[in-house]
């Protein structure tokens, strides 16, 4: 099929859009490409100036594996505009200030979208900034210590910096998706997640993308606050007006509540001071890992793997489990699985890739549905019941207690360690403890566990039934030779804090506006940056109202 987009005087230079459907080794680069475009199209292939993918994606339902393309071919000319679409910062020195805490994808893109409508962003973030973050994400590893300001959840970046940085979502009704992506570009990252149908960035490039966004905050005239923390917000007759931090430093203005899933205190505090939040449902399970290789041999169709032109293999399961979801979760190929506590006595396992994707594990989170409701399920009760909890459904929250009483049990479970407790896949189903592990990508290391048998069996027979439904349907997938590590529960917050559909403001509180992940209206990187945008203009519409 073939759209010409523009023509010139000239007949001979034109710009043409094509869509192809070729083998994995043509579209491996632009030469064989341009190769075959000549020879399909009856092009002189001398003429093909300049060739640019606009859409790419791999159909790997039968055996023989093809490339979907859209392409933009320039003929006799060479492109004149940049691959992505810019946005204007100005300078809003002396502007008006928002006050955003936490400096998430939420946090960022408020600050991004504020500047463009004319005021000036001030953040706080609670950890540090993304590199020297790092230094205290290697302590965990090593060490087996966890500093519980600085994680994988908390420092510049938020939750996904340092865990994928996937940029694929379905929330296309949420928000500009095409607006974030090519912001992110603007910052550093590579074009092709304008042209992937999975755009991922990954966490070795990440970092950099991330410090430029907080340059272009501070050449503007905002400011951002690392190691300060909110520890209340100013009220005054129902109006929010700032916050108060552990600096002993206030700021003041309206307040961008952006502080992502696993900000406990702050649950904590608002519940304590009657600003109104409710329970929400979330999923919890393990961290799946197989060998790459039979990932790639399962969903490529060929004994031989992915080959030398095609990417790490990814999967995608979902079943109904007597009335449950239970699927697939922020599947990492070729990448590492990672400890992901934000606090003492608490086990916590993601997943992360880099770039290339070319680690020798693919993982997935395999997670069960919960609803607030289900707290008074009998395994479930009585799991909490072990940790001198009783479940109260109609407290706000009652899924946060709950997390926190399945991750003190995988840490104690772990050897009181940051060791993951794990078990073989089919010795789970199986109901069997597994008396050695394989090989893992886990870097503070694995300890047996028999799973199946402390978890709650709300969790485990869903988990094992659905185990069971994946391998039929992708023979080889259910076997031995994958191991898992428990336990998969920041999948979201299990909090939301009560806004308004129209204002974006809290129920009660004006000047206050949730945000993101953390506060129950975004379920990853992309979908939080646009509900950032969103409350960013909210918050633009009330100082301007």
């Amino acid at each position: 099929m073939r759209f010409s987009v523009k023509r010139t005087d000239n007949d001979k230079d034109m710009i043409e859009e094509y869509q192809l459907r070729v083998l994995p080794e043509t579209a491996a680069n632009e030469q064989t490409l341009r190769r075959y475009i000549a020879r399909e199209k009856g092009k002189d292939e001398r003429t093909l100036t300049a060739i640019r993918v606009l859409k790419r994606s791999i159909d790997a339902r039968q055996r023989t594996i093809f490339v979907n393309l859209k392409v933009r071919v320039y003929v006799n000319e060479q492109p004149e505009d940049d691959e992505f679409d810019r946005t204007a910062y100005r300078n809003v020195e002396g502007r008006p200030q928002v006050v955003v805490v936490g400096a998430g994808p939420g946090g960022l893109f408020a600050a991004l979208r504020l500047i463009e409508a004319g005021y000036r962003p001030v953040i706080v973030e609670r950890g540090k900034n993304v590199r020297d973050r790092k230094l205290d994400l290697a302590k965990i590893s090593r060490e087996h210590k966890v500093d519980s300001e600085s994680n994988y959840s908390f420092g510049e970046g938020g939750a996904g910096a340092y865990s994928d940085g996937k940029l694929y979502t379905r929330s296309k009704k949420r928000g500009n998706v095409e607006k974030i992506l090519n912001v992110f570009c603007q910052h550093g990252a590579s074009v092709s997640i304008l042209q992937d149908a999975h755009p991922h960035i990954g966490t070795d490039k990440l970092p950099r993308v991330i410090e430029n966004m907080r340059k272009t905050i501070l050449d503007c005239g905002g400011e951002v606050h690392f190691e300060t923390r909110m520890d209340a917000l100013l009220i005054e007759k129902d109006t929010v007006v700032g916050i108060e931090t552990n600096t002993g430093k206030t700021f003041r203005g309206p307040v961008i509540l952006a502080t992502g899933h696993s900000a406990r205190d702050v649950y904590r505090w608002l519940h304590a001071h009657g600003v109104e939040i409710e329970s929400k449902g979330l999923a919890v399970g393990v961290r799946l890992e197989h060998p790459s290789l039979l990932i790639d041999q399962i969903q490529y169709h060929n004994r031989n793997g992915r080959g030398k032109y095609l990417p790490a293999a990814e999967y995608s399961f979902v079943q109904q489990v007597e009335g449950r979801g239970v699927y697939s979760f922020c599947m990492c190929p070729g990448g590492f699985v990672v400890p992901a506590a934000s606090g003492p006595r608490q086990t916590v396992v993601n997943g992360m890739s880099p770039s290339n994707r070319g680690s020798k594990w693919s993982n997935s989170g395999m997670v069960v549905e919960l609803h607030p409701e289900d707290l008074e399920e009998k395994s479930l009760a009585g799991f909490m019941a072990v940790s001198g909890l009783q479940p109260d459904v109609r407290h706000p929250l009652a899924m946060m207690f709950f997390q926190e009483a399945l991750e003190e049990q995988d840490w104690q479970q772990g050897n009181c360690r940051q060791t993951a407790p794990a078990q073989r896949m089919a010795d789970f189903v199986n109901g069997r403890l597994s008396y050695d592990l394989p090989a893992s990508s886990y870097a503070p290391g694995l300890v047996s566990s028999p799973l199946h048998f402390w978890m709650p069996k709300f969790i485990t027979a869903r988990l094992a039934e659905g185990f069971r439904r994946f391998g039929k349907a992708s023979r080889g997938f259910l076997t031995n030779e994958a191991v898992m590590l428990g336990v998969e529960s920041r999948t979201s917050a299990p909090v939301r804090i009560v806004r308004d559909g129209e204002t974006l403001q809290h129920v009660r509180l004006r000047g206050l506006f949730p945000c993101g992940e953390g506060a129950g209206y975004a379920g990853g990187i992309v979908s939080a940056a646009m509900d950032g945008e969103r409350c960013a203009e909210a918050a633009a519409a009330y100082l301007g109202s």
